[in-house]
């Protein structure tokens, strides 16, 4: 028996079975990870949304266990973060094998002063779980299970689904129809999108173990152990004392056998030694494939994490890239449906998270190619490489066990204002994700706890008589050395000098930040035009 008890939550009869009204401005398909996080980032806007799935309970399996730390920046948001880190396993250390002997040992996160870790391993079971509780708490947000899509009409100003239940057909209209239903897309396939790409053949083997021997405290990779001396394994701990650990089959490997409990504890009881215990939690073979659709958005259908977009395993970029899609979206789609920002504004969602696709996509690709060479000559580099970087640091650049998952760069989005004549020696720049740091406001806290939900001015003006005039709708947030901020201002304290030191705040040093956490723009004196000037840009006026 699995660690974890499965809930199966409740089907309620949809109202509009019984003439209710049939108009949304959101709907939502898909309750993985997207889609829950989409509702709660879009309610936190003051937006309603249905969210229409055919299952009753979360995913089967561990599935997407690597929680990025910017994905636990953006579900922190909604009060339920800490309880991911609480339930997971923080790591941050890793270590790289050849045969039996480590070759290098790597650390994911080299400075302190953030909030969360690097990454915490968690089931996808848990994460869902915990975004379905944090829904169904919320009024407006709408979860409906058993709900399964069937049909999608789009209109120029609508998109009219067709929804199967235990208790019949209903057809909803919505504003906006957004698929967050995974690799397999019922949306896309409804609406006969490709979905070009690459398919990896290569097959590997998921074993998921309650272990209860002890533990190893780091991620392992290990390329030709002597218990698995023709391929490469990959181990990492989760909660609840399980372990995953990932073999390598090669093509021609029989899934069917592979997969059997006797051959799976084979394998293991070769790993792991005679005297070590577990029990089975999950058994799959998976082989993946690298694809990405034309276009994300298709009329007032808008697709979103692996439905839009699927990587290889290798580096925890899939379930991460698809928060950072929704958070992407969540504060464009709620200024188009409030009248403030102009239709086209989402025609930028589409061509940033393309772009952080096509890069994840491409250190994904990269990954597989060298866990996985698929020529003698490649295979003959890879191997090489392995045997210089025990003793050869310009080596161990060039092992790729799984380039890991952290925020992407937007470089040149028609949201951001270009840098000027100004020399900057850090700071994350326009097209960036911004940079975490020790606050102390009464309370203590990080920088990320100051950034609401819509755009923030971070100034680091020496006096309050030189803060620059915000913009309307714009928060202020003033790195102060003493005394208190005006009004529209929140003065923090840069506790340990990283603030300074992270965004190179200088006197005058201001950044413009987007809803997302990301620099829309950065000046050294901004004036008032420039700051409007920026600001129009980055709401799709410009």
């Amino acid at each position: 028996m699995g660690s974890y008890v499965y809930r199966r939550y409740p089907y309620r009869r949809p109202t509009e079975l019984d003439g209710g009204s049939r108009r949304r401005p959101i709907v939502i398909v898909g309750a993985g990870i997207a889609g829950p996080t989409l509702a709660l980032a879009l309610a936190a806007r003051g937006v309603a949304s249905v969210v229409l799935d055919e299952d009753d309970s979360v995913s089967n399996g561990s599935r997407s266990i690597c929680q990025a730390k910017h994905s636990l920046e953006v579900w922190d948001r909604f009060g339920i973060a800490q309880r991911m880190v609480d339930k997971g396993i923080t790591w941050e250390q890793g270590e790289v094998y050849l045969h039996d002997r480590p070759i290098y040992h790597f650390d994911l996160a080299p400075e302190p002063g953030h909030k969360f870790p690097a990454f915490v391993n968690l089931q996808q079971y848990y994460v869902e779980e915990y975004l379905f509780d944090r829904c169904l708490a919320e009024k407006l947000i709408e979860l409906r299970f058993r709900n399964k899509v069937v049909g999608v009409r789009p209109g120029p100003d609508s998109v009219s689904v067709d929804v199967e239940t235990p208790d019949g057909r209903y057809a909803l209209e919505a504003g906006w129809l957004v698929a967050c239903d995974g690799v397999r897309s019922t949306v896309r396939h409804l609406l006969d999108l490709p979905f070009p790409g690459e398919v990896f053949h290569d097959q590997f083997l998921i074993a998921d173990i309650r272990f209860t021997s002890e533990q190893p405290k780091e991620r392992r990779f290990w390329f030709y152990p002597p218990f698995h001396p023709t391929n490469s394994v990959l181990l990492h701990r989760q909660a609840d004392n399980v372990l995953r650990v990932d073999f390598q089959l090669g093509r021609d490997a029989d899934p069917e056998e592979e997969k059997k409990p006797a051959n799976v504890d084979r394998r293991l009881r070769q790993m792991f030694g005679p005297d070590a215990t577990w029990e089975h939690e999950w058994t799959s073979v998976y082989t993946f494939t690298c694809r990405m659709m034309e276009r994300f958005v298709e009329g007032r259908v808008i697709f979103a994490g692996d439905a839009a977009h699927v990587v290889s395993p290798f580096g925890a970029r899939g379930g991460n890239a698809a928060v950072a899609d929704v958070d992407n979206l969540a504060w464009k789609l709620a200024r188009v449906l409030a009248g403030s920002s102009p239709v086209s504004l989402l025609d930028s969602y589409c061509s940033e998270r393309r772009a952080a696709a096509r890069e994840n996509i491409l250190n994904s690709t990269r990954s597989t190619d060298f866990i996985t060479p698929k020529f003698p000559a490649s295979r003959a580099f890879r191997d090489a490489t392995l045997a210089l970087a025990r003793d050869f640091p310009f080596a161990r650049t060039l092992v790729n066990s799984g380039r890991l998952s952290v925020p992407t760069v937007q470089p040149g989005s028609p949201l951001d204002t270009p840098d000027g004549d100004a020399d900057w020696l850090r700071g994350p720049a326009p097209g960036s994700a911004m940079v975490d740091a020790p606050v102390a406001n009464g309370d203590g806290g990080f920088l990320i706890d100051h950034v609401g939900p819509g755009f923030t001015l971070l100034s680091f003006a020496p006096r309050t008589a030189d803060l620059p005039e915000l913009p309307a709708g714009v928060a202020g947030l003033m790195v102060a050395r003493e005394g208190p901020a005006p009004a529209g201002w929140t003065a923090l304290r840069d506790r340990d000098g990283l603030v300074r030191q992270r965004y190179d705040g200088r006197a005058g040093t201001a950044y413009l930040i987007r809803p997302d956490r990301y620099v829309a723009a950065r000046w050294r004196r901004p004036d008032t035009t420039e700051l409007a000037a920026a600001l129009r840009r980055s709401t799709g006026h410009g």
